[in-house]
């Protein structure tokens, strides 16, 4: 069963994940998928390989976050019960154990992949920065619904499992994205409002935290209608735009720390 994902390496310490961006189920299990297509592009993080598209060390999932999702532990990674997935029931009761046991191989599988990636980066650096990349909903009643923006930040930056060293990355990191122009009133981020980060960040900083920082960077879904998945380029590029203006405050920091 294949896994469709791309990596992308370039001269760079700095990569940029976006393991949710994917649509693709594998012809497999298609006949025991019972959820429609427009609930899991719901889901899913449509366009975040969009903004991933940075001078970085790039992964991108193709697959679904539906049939795999890596973003979890091995044992939550494929949706086998409705509370694993926002109540959706994803699979027929009777998808098959063999099945089920190659997902969760898969996962052990691209796991060993990242694991392998990031030691090469450290090995060829002494260190790494992920920009882990998302999208969320924040209009779970209907299109209509008015965003409450006190409890839905505009980037919501998942930090938590990350090492202490790396707080003032991280407040550097948050400093550059709010000195932005993008529109008006200016960039509301804030850290651990909804999400802290997932268990990819918590297994890279809990394995390789030493040497490098996890930004989780969670994208209210402002850039499209999260109901009918139209996508409003002119908003995608800006934030598309603000994450390219923030490498120069990665390569300024990390050269003060080289001058210490």
């Amino acid at each position: 069963m294949e896994y469709k994902h791309l990596i992308e390496k370039t001269s760079s310490p700095f990569w940029a994940f976006a393991i949710h961006d994917g649509h693709h189920v594998d012809e497999a299990l298609l006949p025991y998928l019972i959820s429609d297509e427009d609930t899991r592009l719901r889901e899913e993080d449509p366009q975040t390989g969009s903004l991933a598209e940075l001078p970085f060390n790039r992964f991108i999932s193709a697959t679904s976050r539906f049939q795999l999702d890596l973003n979890r532990i091995r044992k939550d990674a494929v949706y086998l019960q409705p509370e694993q997935a926002w109540g959706i029931s994803v699979w027929d009761k009777e998808l098959p154990t063999d099945l089920i046991n190659t997902l969760y191989e898969t996962h052990d599988a691209m796991y060993a992949q990242i694991d392998e990636l990031i030691q090469a980066t450290i090995q060829q650096y002494g260190y790494f920065v992920i920009y882990d990349i998302h999208s969320y909903n924040a209009k779970r009643n209907d299109r209509f619904e008015e965003v409450d923006k006190d409890k839905n930040p505009e980037i919501n930056l998942g930090t938590a499992h990350n090492n202490p060293k790396w707080r003032e990355l991280i407040d550097a990191f948050i400093s550059s994205v709010r000195q932005q122009e993008v529109g008006l009133p200016p960039v509301d981020i804030r850290e651990n409002i909804k999400f802290n980060g997932g268990y990819l960040s918590k297994y890279i900083t809990d394995r390789y935290g030493a040497y490098g920082c996890v930004l989780s960077i969670e994208f209210r879904k402002d850039f499209m209608d999260e109901w009918t998945g139209q996508i409003y380029p002119e908003k995608l590029q800006s934030y598309k735009q603000l994450l390219l203006h923030t490498k120069d405050m990665l390569h300024d920091y990390f050269a003060d720390e080289e001058r210490k």
